[in-house]
C-alpha cells in the first residue's frame, strides 16, 4: 500500500528490545554472581556428562580390577574365604600384574590394622609388594577421621614438591588436613609412593571434581592418580599459581580448593574392567601349570592398574554425574587419564561468562522487538532457548565447561520482560488499533497500522479522499415485498460481498445506510492511487453483483441493480462522534 517504515518506531522498540535485554541479562548476572544458580548448573553438567562423554586414546592405558560381588561368593563358595580376606590372596593380584607387564600398580585399599590372620599374613604380602617396582598405596586424609596428627616416623616421606605452594595456600585460605589415616608400618615402608584417596564431594553430593593433592603435617601428598603419575616419572617438578596446577608440562586448571574437573570417560567400566577372582585364579593357574582364566596376552602389559572395590557391600560407591553407583577407584583412574591426556576440564573465565549472557540477551530482546506475528515470535523463543545449550555442548566437546543456566535464565527474563514491555505499551496500543477500525478496515490494511501506529492520525485532518457511494435500484419497494428474515439475508449476502471487494482495494468502508455503502480511500493510510482503487472497486462491485444476480432473481423475482457513484475532493476525515461513542467517518 505504499507504507514505508517510521524510523522513529522502529528504534523505539529496538530501544525497548535492549531495555528487556539489559534487564534480562542484569536478574540473571545478579543470582549468578553469588552462586545462587549453582544447584541447577550441576544438573546441567551432568546432563552434558552422560550425553558427551566419551574414551580418550589415553583409557586404553588405564585397567581396573576390582573386587566385586562375584569374587566374594567365588572367595567364599570355593575356597571358604569370608570377608575381610587373607591379605597374602592380594599377592596373587600383585604377582600378575607383576607377569603381565603392568607399568603402575595402586591399592585403592587402606591397610589400617593388622591382618586378623597374623603377622605372616602381612609379611607376604609386604614382600609382593617391595617385589613389585612401583606400587602405589593409599592414605586417606580428613578433617575428623584418622588415627594420625602427624606424619609417623614409620612412613617414608613423600617427594611430591610444589613450587609456590605457601603463597597459594595463603591467598586461597586453603588449610592442611589435620588427620590421616596410614597403612600399618609393613605396608607403609616398603609402598614406593603412597596417594590419598580422599575425595570431596559437591554441596549436592555428587563427584564431579577431585584435588591433585592435598597438605598433612607440612607434607604434600599427592592423590592416588597423581601418585601413580609421579611413580612412573619420579622427580619431576610442579608448582601451583592461582588456577593453575602445572606438572610435566601440563597445566591444569584449579579452583580455590585445588580441584580439578573431571572428564569423564563413560558409565562405569568405559576403562578395561577385570574381577579379582578371575586376576587371583588366573594367577594360581599358571603357577599350577594350568591355563590361566584371562586368557589374553599379557591384559596389564604397560598398563596403569588400580585395585579396589565394588561391591556393594564393602561401601566405596560414589555418585557422579553418569552413575549413582560408580566405583570410587574408577574416579581415581578417571583423573589418571585425565592427566594423561592433559584434558582437564577448564572452566570459562567469569568475565566471558558474563559478557556472554549480556550478548545473548540483548540480542534475544532485540530479535524479539523486531518480529511480529506468533509464528515468527515463537522461532525466535526457540532460537534463543536453544541458542545457549548449543553453545554449552560446542563448548563442552572443546573442553569447556560453560555454565549454561545463567545463560537460560537471562533469555528467560528477557524474553518475559519483552513481552511485558509490549503488553505494556505496543500491545495496548495495537489492540486499540484492532478494536478501532476492525469494523471499517481489512485484516491486511489494519495489520499496517499495527506496524507502522506513527503514520495514523485519530484527530480530525483535512486529506484528499475518493469516495464511493452506492444504493440499490428500488429497494425500498424491493423491501416492503420481503419478510423481516428474507431481508436480513438479502442484505447480508449482498453487502458482505461488496464489502469484501472494498476491503480488498484497500478501502475504509465508513457506513452502511439500509442498502447503501460509503467508503473511503486514502485514509487512515496515505494511498498515493487512492482514485484508481476507489474506480476499480467500483468496476468490480459491478461485475460482482452480475454475477450474483441470477441467484437474487430466484430469490425476488427480478433483477437487482447496483447504482454507485465515485468523487475525488478534500475532505475531513477522523474520529466523530461524543466522549464515549465515536466513529472513524469523513465530512
Amino acid at each position: 500500500m505504499g507504507i514505508k517504515k517510521n524510523p522513529k518506531g522502529a528504534a523505539k522498540k529496538l530501544l525497548l528490545g535492549l531495555l528487556a535485554g539489559l534487564i534480562g541479562a542484569s536478574v540473571s548476572i545478579i543470582f549468578f554472581l553469588p552462586g545462587w544458580l549453582d544447584v541447577w548448573e550441576a544438573k546441567t553438567w551432568d546432563w552434558r556428562v552422560n550425553i558427551m562423554a566419551k574414551p580418550a586414546p589415553t583409557t586404553d592405558k588405564i585397567r581396573l580390577i576390582l573386587l566385586d560381588q562375584n569374587s566374594l561368593d567365588w572367595a567364599k563358595e570355593e575356597n571358604g574365604l569370608g570377608w575381610p580376606w587373607p591379605r597374602e590372596v592380594y599377592s596373587a593380584i600383585i604377582q600378575f600384574c607383576k607377569r603381565s607387564g603392568a607399568k603402575v600398580l595402586a591399592f585403592d585399599v587402606i591397610f589400617t590394622e593388622p591382618s586378623k590372620y597374623g603377622v605372616a599374613d602381612d609379611h607376604a604380602f609386604a614382600a609382593a609388594i617391595r617385589d613389585f617396582k612401583y606400587f602405589v598405596g593409599t592414605v586417606s586424609l580428613s578433617q575428623t577421621a584418622g588415627s594420625e596428627r602427624r606424619w609417623p616416623a614409620f612412613v617414608p616421606e613423600p617427594t611430591l614438591n610444589v613450587l609456590g605452594l605457601d603463597q597459594w595456600m595463603a591467598a586461597t585460605k586453603t588449610g592442611a588436613y589435620p588427620r590421616a589415616a596410614f597403612p600399618i608400618p609393613e605396608i607403609s615402608a616398603v609402598a614406593g609412593t603412597l596417594g590419598n584417596v580422599h575425595l570431596n564431594p559437591d554441596r549436592d553430593n555428587i563427584y564431579r571434581r577431585a584435588a591433585l593433592f592435598h597438605v598433612f603435617d607440612g607434607r604434600t601428598l599427592p592423590s592416588l592418580a597423581l601418585g601413580c603419575y609421579l611413580a612412573a616419572k619420579p622427580g619431576i617438578p610442579s608448582k601451583i599459581s592461582m588456577g593453575r596446577f602445572s606438572i610435566d608440562n601440563r597445566d591444569i586448571p584449579i579452583d580455590q580448593q585445588g580441584n580439578a574437573i573431571l572428564n569423564f570417560r563413560g558409565p562405569p567400566g568405559t576403562h578395561k574392567t577385570y574381577s579379582a577372582a578371575s586376576v587371583i585364579q588366573s594367577e594360581l593357574r599358571i603357577a599350577n601349570g594350568e591355563m590361566p582364566t584371562i586368557t589374553e596376552p599379557d591384559p596389564f602389559k604397560d598398563a596403569y592398574v588400580f585395585f579396589g572395590f565394588s561391591a556393594p557391600g564393602l561401601f566405596d560407591l560414589r555418585p557422579t554425574p553418569l552413575s549413582g553407583v560408580y566405583p570410587g577407584v574408577e574416579i581415581n583412574a578417571t583423573m589418571l587419564d585425565n592427566l594423561l591426556a592433559n584434558d582437564f576440564m577448564r572452566p570459562v573465565p567469569m568475565a566471558f561468562v558474563i559478557g556472554l549472557t549480556l550478548l545473548i540477551a540483548l540480542l534475544a530482546g532485540l530479535a524479539t522487538s523486531s518480529v511480529s506475528g506468533i509464528t515468527k515470535s515463537v522461532m525466535v523463543y526457540v532460537f534463543f532457548i536453544l541458542a545457549p545449550v548449543v553453545l554449552c555442548l560446542i563448548a563442552y566437546h572443546e573442553g569447556f565447561w560453560l555454565p549454561l543456566v545463567v545463560q537460560e535464565t537471562g533469555v528467560a527474563v528477557t524474553l518475559f520482560s519483552a513481552g511485558l514491555i509490549y503488553y505494556t505499551t505496543e500491545g495496548r496500543q495495537k489492540m486499540f488499533i484492532k478494536n478501532a477500525f476492525k469494523q471499517y478496515l481489512s485484516p491486511a490494511v489494519i495489520e499496517e497500522l499495527i506496524q507502522n501506529p506513527e503514520r495514523l492520525k485519530l484527530g480530525g485532518e483535512r486529506r484528499m479522499l475518493s469516495v464511493f457511494f452506492s444504493d440499490l435500484e428500488g429497494f425500498t419497494s424491493i423491501s416492503e415485498g420481503l419478510d423481516p428474515e428474507a431481508l436480513t439475508a438479502l442484505l447480508n449476502d449482498y453487502l458482505s460481498a461488496m464489502t469484501d471487494i472494498i476491503h480488498e482495494e484497500g478501502g475504509t468502508v465508513d457506513k452502511y445506510e439500509g442498502d447503501a455503502i460509503i467508503a473511503f480511500w486514502n485514509a487512515p493510510l496515505e494511498q498515493p492511487d487512492h482514485a484508481r482503487r476507489c474506480v476499480r472497486a467500483a468496476l468490480r462491485c459491478q461485475a460482482r453483483l452480475a454475477g450474483m444476480r441470477p441467484s437474487f432473481r430466484e430469490r425476488l423475482g427480478r433483477d437487482l441493480n447496483m447504482r454507485i457513484g465515485v468523487n475525488s475532493g478534500l475532505a475531513v476525515v477522523g474520529n466523530m462522534g461524543s466522549h464515549t461513542r465515536f466513529d472513524y467517518t469523513m465530512i
